[in-house]
């Protein structure tokens, strides 16, 4: 596979997954949406690897990198499809794409990775105050979005956790094999989520829309999606995997007000502006510090 045509899958998915979630979850639960979901992708992906012959590693590491991955997996699709019933998916999206930043704050508790600089604190004061124009947008016009909100946030919170713990594992595993390990780790998961909040069946309220957006996110979203991910991730620099993030937003809205009907309004899109442009900034800091710096030299 062409690193390109895997970039550009990552990108297509990623932005038309907050839309598959909220259309998957309009006569679906959103527990058994998510929990169908994930049980395509294992079932696909398990015989992928029978057909391709691949091992599915079961060592030490193998095996903490799939309960790492199982946070992201399991603590951020399910508070997203919570927060599907609260908030358009335009908005799911960008704030999802605030997880380079946290992922860099909690990189420097975790693993002791250098702190911010001077441009990504500027970068993350901007991107902040594109969310609060966004939350005070979503609570004026809703007084439920807040709770919405706060779902979205505690997911982005559990795939950034998992990307960094993700990254103390000294390990190489196939695509495919990480992406089945952590569905494995994680449906189970999901199993007695749907047990606790739901348990139920009612298949003659199920919408053919709902059912094809649950396809779709099992076979794309969860299995495509994630295995074109960790393979430009091993193949491209992660400042240009992180740039996906700043993409997939204003995708999302796009897709989301177009085929969903879903509002936009002026301060939605300010905030947006906000938020692009302080991960734009953020992104691009290290480039900058180090054009400084020569300059800074020369001048010497």
């Amino acid at each position: 596979m062409k690193v390109s045509v895997a970039y550009l899958a990552v990108i297509l998915i990623w932005s038309t997954t907050p839309l598959g979630i909220v259309w998957s979850s309009e006569s679906v639960h959103p527990t058994l949406a998510v929990l169908l979901r994930m049980l395509i992708a294992l079932v696909i992906g398990s015989l992928l690897l029978i057909a391709l012959k691949i091992k599915l590693p079961r060592d030490k590491n193998a095996l903490r990198l799939y309960g790492y991955s199982a946070i992201g997996v399991f603590g951020g699709m399910s508070f997203s499809y919570f927060s599907a019933n609260y908030i358009s998916s335009g908005l799911m999206s960008l704030i999802f794409g605030l997880a380079p930043i946290l992922s860099g704050l909690l990189a420097q508790k975790l693993i002791n990775e250098t702190k911010f600089c001077s441009i990504k604190k500027f970068a993350l004061t901007i991107s902040v105050t594109g969310l609060m124009i966004v939350c005070y947008d979503k609570i004026s016009a809703d007084t439920n979005g807040i709770l919405g909100i706060i779902f979205i946030l505690l997911a982005v919170f559990f795939f950034s956790l998992s990307g960094v713990l993700v990254k103390s594992v000294d390990i190489t595993i196939n695509p495919i094999a990480t992406t089945v390990g952590a569905l494995l780790a994680s449906t189970p998961m999901f199993f007695i989520v749907w047990l606790v909040f739901d348990a139920n069946l009612p298949y003659q309220q199920w919408q053919t829309k709902s059912l094809m957006a649950i396809v779709y996110l099992g076979v794309f979203g969860s299995l495509v999606g994630f295995i074109a991910y960790f393979y430009v991730l091993q193949k491209l620099t992660a400042s240009t995997v992180a740039l996906v993030t700043m993409i997939t937003p204003v995708m999302a809205m796009t897709l989301g007000a177009v085929l969903n009907n879903e509002p936009v309004s002026l301060q939605l899109l300010i905030g947006a502006v906000f938020v692009v442009s302080g991960l734009t900034c953020f992104q691009w800091s290290q480039k900058v510090s180090m054009t400084l710096a020569k300059k800074r030299v020369k001048r010497r």
